[in-house]
């Protein structure tokens, strides 16, 4: 991917959902909800403080993160369906 986010910025690569719940009933495409879990594909450089120094983010590259059911901007980049969100808009690292 030719893509490099700027200051506190990361893209996000969303992972699929279950197609069953767990009583085995299959969702139709038309009926799933957008996952909220994805994983980080790249990150920017940070975002800087009042005193002008780089804070580095918290998440990395392969971290596999939740965020809120609208955060980001939706792209597509190189045919993947991507997010670009702050980094703030993350609510957590899985695992």
């Amino acid at each position: 991917m030719k893509f490099r986010p700027l200051h506190d910025r990361v893209v996000v690569r969303r992972l699929d959902s279950e197609e069953k719940t767990k009583g085995g009933i299959i969702i139709p495409e038309t009926a799933k909800e957008k996952p909220q879990e994805g994983e980080v594909i790249a990150v920017g450089s940070g975002a800087r403080d009042e005193a002008g120094k780089l804070v580095a983010l918290d998440v990395k590259k392969g971290d596999r993160v939740l965020f809120g059911k609208w955060s980001g901007t939706e792209v597509k980049i190189d045919g993947q369906d991507l997010l670009i969100m702050k980094e703030s808009d993350i609510m957590g690292v899985v695992g």
